[in-house]
């Protein structure tokens, strides 16, 4: 008990000097400590009026006795105390573990005692387990795959599915999700396009969330896509042929020709394989086509469950600009001279018969009436005459027998 010293004035008797004793007492609750595992937890007895009695800490579900004033009790070496001015106590628990969860008394030795409790809790990061979780899956498909995620720490940790690559996830009737909740994960008919790695994520608020990566593979035999399944190329050109090809396992990709004689790579053949996952892009690359290039290719592609091949038909065409172009000149130059001669040749003929209805028409002195007379008849003549010695070519061009003449 605390003791205190009054003076009292006592009516008619004189002053009394008492002495009082006042008992001490928790100035507040102690407050719940939350602590991450292995990390440092303290909880805080607040006393007032202390005087001589001492403060104790205590595992209350184990009832041992942890510090009495400054001393450690208990063996445990991470159990340490502490106080300020001994008036605030603290309990010191280093390096938390999931056992130190609970409840923690701090005691008074008054008579009768007085105490307080407090709780620590211990939280634990989530920790995936590798036994119960799925590990790498391989499977045909068409069939349907279950994948799970288990794993522990406190508070429960909740379960998330992602995609590695950052993709939706497909799921059933079209649906898709970039990611689902709960550790169980099923697919239903898995294809293609759900293979990939997944994510397994666990979290619960406690840093750090973790995770585990999952592959799943999904078999299946190739299959061949051609985009041009017949292709013209001119003599001399670079040709490329193009295939896609998807299978899983990986496959053995080649072309071959008309008799299944695989091509050769090197020289003028040019064979290349661009890979992306299950699919691989198949080009062949024909440098300076000739005509012992054309027939039939075919782009195979083979793995352990099967093999296909898809057919392109390497045709020839010819360069009709060339060809248009040559015909074109060639008939342009033939009329262009033919032509020429015929108006070459009746052009002199037109200027002297000009100079002589001038002449004319200075003499008679009617010249109006002379000229233009002249002109009309000269225009017709000229007109007659270019139209006879065209036709008389014409017919020398297809009769050419009659070009020379020979003696009778």
């Amino acid at each position: 008990m605390a003791l205190q010293l009054i003076l009292h004035d006592l009516s008619n008797k004189g002053t009394c000097f008492c002495l009082i004793f006042t008992d001490p007492n928790f100035k507040e609750p102690i407050t719940n400590v939350t602590a991450p595992v292995g990390r440092e937890a303290i909880l805080s007895c607040v006393v007032q009026d202390l005087a001589g009695y001492k403060v104790a800490w205590l595992r209350v579900d184990t009832q041992t006795i942890l510090t009495i004033a400054s001393h450690v009790i208990t063996k445990n070496h991470r159990i340490a105390v502490s106080h300020s001015d001994h008036r605030t106590w603290f309990l010191h628990i280093r390096e938390v573990k999931e056992s130190d969860r609970g409840w923690y008394m701090c005691q008074i030795n008054t008579d009768p005692m007085k105490s307080q409790i407090g709780y620590l809790e211990v939280v634990v990061p989530p920790n995936i387990l590798d036994y119960p979780t799925s590990t790498d899956m391989v499977v045909p498909e068409g069939s349907n795959v279950s994948l799970h995620c288990a794993a522990t720490g406190s508070p429960k940790p909740s379960i998330t599915w992602r995609r590695e690559d950052g993709q939706f996830i497909l799921l059933g009737n079209g649906m898709k999700n970039m990611s689902v909740d709960g550790p169980n994960f099923n697919i239903t008919k898995v294809n293609r396009l759900h293979m990939g790695s997944y994510l397994c994520i666990a979290s619960n608020g406690v840093p750090p969330s973790v995770s585990k990566r999952i592959m799943l593979i999904v078999q299946f035999p190739p299959m061949i896509s051609v985009q041009d399944q017949l292709v013209g190329a001119v003599v001399g050109q670079q040709l490329t042929l193009q295939c896609q090809s998807e299978a899983y396992p990986k496959s053995i990709n080649y072309w071959t020709r008309d008799k299944d004689e695989i091509v050769p790579q090197g020289g003028k053949y040019e064979p290349i394989l661009l890979d992306n996952a299950y699919k691989v892009h198949m080009k062949l690359t024909i440098n300076s086509v000739s005509p012992s290039d054309f027939g039939s290719y075919k782009c195979v592609s083979r793995n352990s469950l099967g093999d296909t091949d898809g057919t392109i038909n390497v045709y020839p065409i010819t360069s009709s600009s060339n060809s248009t172009g040559s015909n074109t000149k060639y008939k342009g130059k033939l009329r262009h001279n033919l032509g020429n001669d015929i108006f070459e040749g009746n052009q002199d003929m037109l200027k002297e018969r000009d100079l002589k209805l001038r002449g004319r028409k200075e003499t008679n002195g009617n010249e109006e009436d002379d000229y233009d007379d002249s002109g009309a008849a000269s225009n017709g003549n000229s007109f007659i005459l270019v139209l006879v010695l065209v036709t008389f070519t014409v017919y020398l061009h297809h009769h050419p027998q009659l070009r020379t003449l020979h003696p009778a």
